[in-house]
């Protein structure tokens, strides 16, 4: 890839919308696949009520709107301005309680996870049908659109194209009688909540563009108890809350 596209899949541009002031891709088609599109607010005519309390609105309970689902809300029951990343907005933005909560979450992925991605990590990549595995370096690109895989050989996986994950865990967990074990998405529990199971490896299933059937990429951990495993198991960690994210994204 040359610097010159690299450039334009990164380029962003400040924007000012009825919610706020949000920093977003200069190219649409070069957007996060983990954003979330702003939602049309209720109009004012339709909402005389507060849509969580049923308080009525006048003179002095002015009406305000969630910026994350786009009801319509009294201050009490919209009153705190949190973080909203996913829709790429520059500084923390109102949001209703129940929103605000999954704000909060999805924020530690931005605050921890998405670095780790960013960075990447070392394992042994095994591509499609083939029996050899190499050793690569897998990152997710900078505006987040692609697995990076680079090694003797080099692919790019679009994230939006992954339609399976699964993480791959050695050990027992509550229940289980053998190992390894398969954790498929979506719903499935984070690895901290597998028992006593580790973290080894994730296989994810995407599909080509222009090509029939889904194509297998299985990634697993080294063996040594090493840095590099461990930036490795906490790697696939965050790529699990990641592909979450992504499945949250195409079911809004």
């Amino acid at each position: 890839m040359s610097s010159g596209v690299a450039a334009r899949r990164d380029a962003k541009k400040l924007v000012r919308s009825p919610s706020g002031l949000r920093m977003v891709p200069e190219h649409r088609a070069f957007g996060s696949p983990f954003g979330l599109e702003e939602p049309q607010w209720v109009p004012d005519k339709e909402c005389p009520r507060c849509m969580q309390c049923d308080t009525k609105f006048d003179f002095i309970t002015r009406k305000h709107h969630c910026r994350r689902c786009g009801k319509c809300f009294c201050d009490r029951c919209c009153s705190q301005k949190v973080p909203l990343r996913r829709m790429c907005f520059v500084d923390p933005v109102r949001q209703c309680a129940e929103c605000a909560l999954v704000s909060h979450r999805e924020a530690e992925f931005y605050d921890k996870q998405l670095k780790v991605l960013l960075s990447g990590a070392t394992f042994h990549v095994t591509l499609g049908n083939s029996e050899k595995s190499e050793t690569m370096v897998c990152r997710l690109s900078n505006n987040q659109r692609y697995l990076i895989l680079g090694g003797d050989s080099h692919h790019e996986i679009e994230i939006a194209n992954i339609s399976t994950v699964q993480i791959v865990t050695e050990g027992f967990a509550p229940g289980e009688k053998d190992s390894p074990a398969y954790t498929s998405l979506p719903g499935s529990p984070p690895a901290s909540e597998a028992g006593s199971a580790r973290v080894t490896g994730m296989c994810l299933q995407y599909t080509v563009p222009g090509a029939e059937g889904t194509t297998q990429l299985r990634l697993m951990a080294g063996e040594d108890a090493n840095a590099s495993k461990r930036q490795a198991t906490a790697w696939l960690a965050a790529m699990h809350k990641a592909a979450k994210l992504l499945y949250e994204s195409r079911d809004q």
